[in-house]
This record gives structure tokens, sequence and C-alpha cells, in this order.
């Protein structure tokens, strides 16, 4: 990496970290009675084991990522081994909670399943519909939840933000499936080399995916698992900080918009993006607005610890692999 590009990444970085403080210092401002003091919840005896279980779930939903992540690579015939695919996909985790976007871990995870397989394009093909999988799921529980929950579609603006976010997604997803999809932007890809043949290989996942349902269908199930467990253990980071009136049905129509709006590309880790959506999903249904940013900023903390596990397998699972390789193929 030339010192131009290191240069533009900590000023990348720099530059989001001042976005997110923005974020929060706009939103304490916004707030017309803004209390410090109830950031911090009421403890009491059940606080730790919801505290355990929030973080237990998030843990879990990684393994179901993975798992969603290795169901693709299956399914486009790729031959990977599990353990090396967590491996890397918590590595990715690291890279993502501790750099402004969630690029560069995915730039990790297809680096090193590359190395794996020798097999780049499909390797960022099954990166790519790993993560469109998330955008099939994350739309249809927000859509369900509010179908389900009459009084959560009278609610206004919130409803109205989280039906508009949840057609938006499904309307994108389904414009690149139709464009990357199209046997004529098919043949146009065919005919190029360098980085355009990367794009080829997620024309050709999109098609081999079409042949096969069943394939698919497992992609789907452990694509929704993966939700439904985060969707969980939002549920467990209110009780934590003392939200105690999200249901089900809370937490479909509302939690999979807050996930989406945190993945733009502007914050760090989404911080300050993510505690401005729960106040305005959660505003009519929690006593305190305050408790709304703190559940944003445990759900945060919840997935940096996590993400922890990825740290060690940064630093020496690259290189292991890599050592692995050069010996199957007697380098």
């Amino acid at each position: 990496m030339t010192e131009k590009h290191i240069t533009r990444r900590v000023l990348s970085i720099v530059l989001r970290v001042g976005i997110s403080v923005a974020l929060l210092a706009l939103l304490v401002w916004w707030l017309p009675s803004f209390d410090a003091n109830e950031l911090w919840p009421d403890f009491n005896s059940a606080t730790p084991f919801w505290l355990i279980g929030a973080f237990l779930l998030t843990v879990a939903s990684m393994v179901l990522a993975t798992a969603r992540w290795y169901e693709v690579a299956r399914a486009l015939g790729m031959q990977v081994n599990p353990r090396r695919m967590f491996s890397h996909y918590m590595a990715g985790m690291f890279i993502s909670n501790f750099v402004p976007t969630t690029v560069g871990g995915d730039v990790l995870r297809i680096s090193r399943l590359s190395n794996d397989t020798e097999d780049g394009p499909h390797s960022f093909a099954s990166v790519l519909l790993e993560r469109l999988s998330g955008w099939i799921a994350l739309p249809v529980f927000s859509l369900l939840g509010l179908a389900l929950n009459e009084e959560l579609r009278g609610l206004g603006a919130p409803s109205r933000v989280a039906a508009i976010t949840a057609a938006l997604t499904l309307l994108s997803l389904g414009l690149i499936l139709v464009l990357v999809g199209n046997q004529r932007f098919g043949r146009w890809v065919r005919k190029h080399d360098g980085w355009v043949r990367f794009v080829n290989g997620l024309h050709t996942g999109i098609d081999e995916l079409r042949a096969k349902p069943r394939d698919t269908g497992r992609i789907l199930v452990t694509a929704f698992a993966y939700q439904a467990v985060m969707l969980a253990a939002a549920g467990c980071a209110a009780k934590v900080v003392g939200i105690n009136g999200l249901g089900p049905t809370e937490l479909m129509a509302f939690i999979p918009a807050v996930l989406i709006i945190q993945v733009l590309p502007i914050a760090l880790g989404g911080l300050g993006l993510r505690e401005g959506a729960l106040v305005l999903f959660l505003h009519d249904l929690v006593l305190d607005d305050e408790r709304a940013i703190a559940m944003g900023l445990l759900l945060y903390f919840l997935t940096v610890a996590g993400s922890l596990v990825g740290l060690p397998t940064l630093v020496f699972g690259g290189r292991h692999w890599q050592r692995a390789s050069r010996s199957r193929h007697g380098h």
C-alpha cells in the first residue's frame, strides 16, 4: 500500500469518526430533554442473563452468517472447508468493526477464499451473493411485522419509514439481480478481462443459483435464520437497557430497517445512524429516547465484542491457510 493510499485511508477514518460524533451530538441536541443518567439501565437480577443472552445470540448470528456463506459457496460448486470459512468470516468481521466500512472485511474474505480455492471470480460472487441474501430477509421481516400488527401501521413516520426502507431495499435488490443476471449483460462481461471477470463470476453465480432451487432454498433458510437470531439479540439488548415494550412484531417491523440504515458507509460502524434510527422507530414505544440510544450503543459493543474472536484469525489465519495451500500444491 502506497503512502498516498495510507493517507487517504487515515483521512477516511478521521472523517467518518467525525461524522459519527457529529451525528450522536446532533441526536442529543435534538432531543428536548436529554438526560445522560437515563442511558444507564436500572440493573436487576435478570439483567446479567439478558446481557449474556444478547452476547451469545450475537456470536450465534456470526456462526449462522458463516453457514449462509458456506451454503452459497457450495451452491457455486466450490470445495470449501467450514472451519476455514469461519476463520475468514471472523477476520473480516474484525476488520469491518474497526475500520469505517464493511468493504474492507469483504475484500479480506474474498482474498482468503481465493487463496483457498484459486477461484477469484466465484469467491467474489460468494461474498456478494451471501450479502444479497440478507437483503431479502431483512425487508421481508420488516413488512411482515407491519402486516401482523395493526397498531404499528398507525404510528405515522416510523411505520412509513420502515415500509419505504423495506420497499426500496427489495426494489434495489431486484434491479441488481435483473441487471447482473441478464444474459445480454453476461455475454458482454465474458468478453472482458481484468476486474470485469469478477462481475462475470457474479453473473454466473446468479445463473447457477437459478438452476439449483434446492440449494437456493438452503441459502434463504440460513439467511432468515441469521436475521431471526439478530432480532432475538436485539430483543435481549432492549431488556438489558430497560426497554420492555418490544414484542416479536415490533422487533420484526423496525430492527431490520435499523440494520439496513446502519450499513450506509458514512459513519464508523453505523454509530449515530443506528441510534438515530432507533430513536425514530421506538419513540412511541419506549418511555425514554435515551434508552433507545443506549440500546443502539449496546448493540454496537456486542458486535465489536463478538468480532474480537477475529483478531487471532486475522493475524494468524491467513498465514496458516497460505502455508496449507502451498503444501497441497507442492510449492
